[in-house]
């Protein structure tokens, strides 16, 4: 999957692997009521043989989270011919499908739990994911309007709403999405990136700044937020700052080719210097403001008009990055 998060390029979200487990869960509009779940099946043994140790969600689900997707999506094909009316396998099977690179299977079997369950908010969320990695924002816009009609309270929601909303030019619109985003939840360092971002390849580097800056004091170890910001310091005429994030960047990932070529371009000829310095924790606490200042303020009345500048050659190493297997830190 690529680094990207759609914008155009991509972004994803929590999955399953840090709470209660999706079994738990009622099969209607992903509440969190939990509900029995005795399918528990064998596979097919050949005569004269003893039978094979059952497949069950459990068992499906536990070699999902080791990271064996190929087979966890064999496991789950399995469950679901079993239980068909079961939305969680298909909701599984999705996931094993989309993480093993059949975006195909991974959307037909999202499609399968949404029919079970109109309002099955994972499958909404995760289709989307899936369609915006492929192009097709409009429809990714629609099933995140149906999750959030019935949630519209998700930080989640509104963050893949930015994403959706941006992909299909909708700039302002997205900007609003993520300032909500952040209203709901302000440590949602996905919404800070991705707002980072939008400001960047719109041409206003410094604007993204703060919430990037924020993004890293929450995540100093993520090697896309460090990349981000030291793109947004190298623009905004910060050299010697970037250079350091950078940096930061490849001690986090020493793979990060990205932020190599960065560090090797701004540190050609030698180190340059900046009129000032910049306070990056100044920055953070003024973006904590700000997302305050957006409390009980309308998304619109917030976001004002944005210039449409073209990319600068720089842009390649803009890197958006998906919030997917985010649960752990914000919600699902």
């Amino acid at each position: 999957m690529s680094r990207y998060f759609a914008v155009p390029v991509f972004a994803l979200t929590a999955i399953v692997a840090c709470g209660r487990s999706d079994r738990d869960r009622t099969t209607s509009s992903g509440a969190s009521t939990p509900v029995v779940s005795g399918s528990t099946i064998s596979d097919s043994a050949e005569p004269g043989r003893p039978e094979a140790a059952p497949i069950s969600y459990e068992r499906a689900e536990s070699t999902y989270s080791a990271g064996r997707y190929a087979e966890a999506g064999q496991l789950f094909t399995a469950y679901t011919q079993k239980n068909p009316e079961n939305p969680w396998g298909y909701y599984m099977l999705g996931l094993a499908a989309w993480k093993s690179g059949d975006r195909d299977q991974a959307l037909s079997a999202f499609d399968r739990s949404i029919e079970l369950d109109p309002n099955h908010r994972k499958s909404l969320y995760n289709s989307s994911r899936v369609l915006l990695e492929v192009g097709k924002a409009q429809q990714a816009l629609e099933r995140i309007e149906t999750a959030l009609s019935q949630e519209p309270a998700s930080s989640e929601g509104l963050r893949l709403l930015g994403r959706a909303r941006y992909e299909l030019g909708q700039v302002d619109q997205a900007i609003g999405a993520y300032h909500r985003a952040l209203t709901i939840d302000d440590r949602d360092v996905w919404s800070m990136n991705n707002l980072g971002l939008i400001y960047i390849q719109q041409g206003r580097p410094t604007e993204a700044l703060s919430p990037l800056a924020r993004a890293v004091q929450l995540r100093s170890k993520a090697p896309v937020f460090q990349n981000n910001l030291g793109v947004a310091l190298e623009r905004s005429g910060y050299p010697e700052a970037a250079a350091r994030a950078y940096e930061a960047a490849l001690k986090a990932d020493s793979t990060y080719g990205k932020a190599s070529v960065a560090l090797s371009r701004v540190t050609a000829g030698g180190e340059q210097s900046e009129t000032q310095p910049i306070d990056l924790e100044q920055l953070a606490a003024q973006f904590e403001s700000e997302i305050a200042g957006w409390q009980g303020t309308t998304p619109a009345d917030s976001t004002g008009a944005l210039s449409q500048s073209a990319i600068d050659s720089t842009t390649s190493s803009i890197e958006a990055k998906s919030d997917t297997l985010e649960d752990c830190e914000h919600e699902e």
